[in-house]
């Protein structure tokens, strides 16, 4: 079973560079709203500070929500969605391989730009390193969430609207405890709690969002 997730991991790398498109749209969209709230709000300091959590999260679920549709839209369009549920490799492997590279072309960048763009926020120093851990930990989760989403709304009429109204209110949890962790680290309080929840909320994901995403697609195909 590692060797079929190896090889998918590395079709669904290959296939993501083709649409590399999508990925820079997403990274850019990130970057430019980011950008945009500083103009907006103002030069005071304190209240960048106060929002700046918040703005990178929304912003970060916001830009993993464009590339989202196109998910499975493809395989099914060419027929392979069909013959990799026919297989007699689990389809969990197969789609849990898409979500992982979903996240590293998406998740990953995100979380890795973020502290750059703190600057404009007057985040101190030694928060950046947890800005980007509750990233990398919190965006797990809303790729497998949002992959139950994908699966679901699959050749649905205006399903990226649909999507966003599905993906949305379950992705709150996740925003409330990211964010809240650095607001925490910010006002000198522990953050362990929000962490080991953001964890917690990821291993679920993990373990039970594949199989959804299963189920939904089989539906779509029939």
């Amino acid at each position: 079973m590692g060797a079929v997730f190896l090889a998918m991991l590395r079709r669904e790398m290959a296939l993501a560079w083709r649409g590399r498109t999508d990925v820079l749209l997403a990274l850019s969209f990130f970057v430019v709203v980011v950008c945009l709230f500083p103009f907006g709000i103002g030069p005071e300091a304190n209240q960048l500070r106060a929002i700046a959590p918040g703005v990178v999260w929304v912003t970060a679920l916001l830009a993993s929500l464009l590339a989202l549709p196109r998910l499975f839209e493809h395989d099914l369009r060419d027929g392979t969605l069909e013959q990799l549920l026919l297989s007699p490799e689990p389809a969990v492997v197969w789609v849990l391989a898409k979500v992982a590279v979903h996240w590293l072309v998406t998740g990953v960048p995100v979380a890795l730009f973020a502290p750059l763009l703190a600057g404009l926020y007057d985040l101190q120093p030694d928060v950046l390193p947890l800005l980007a851990g509750t990233l990398l930990l919190g965006t797990p989760t809303l790729t497998l969430i949002g992959a139950i989403g994908a699966a679901l709304t699959l050749g649905v009429r205006s399903g990226a609207v649909l999507l966003a109204l599905l993906v949305l209110p379950l992705a709150v949890p996740v925003l409330i405890f990211g964010a809240g962790a650095v607001e925490a680290a910010l006002g000198g309080v522990s953050y362990a709690a929000h962490l080991a929840l953001l964890g917690a909320g990821m291993l679920a994901a993990v373990a039970l969002a594949p199989w959804a995403c299963v189920a939904a697609l089989r539906l779509a195909v029939q």
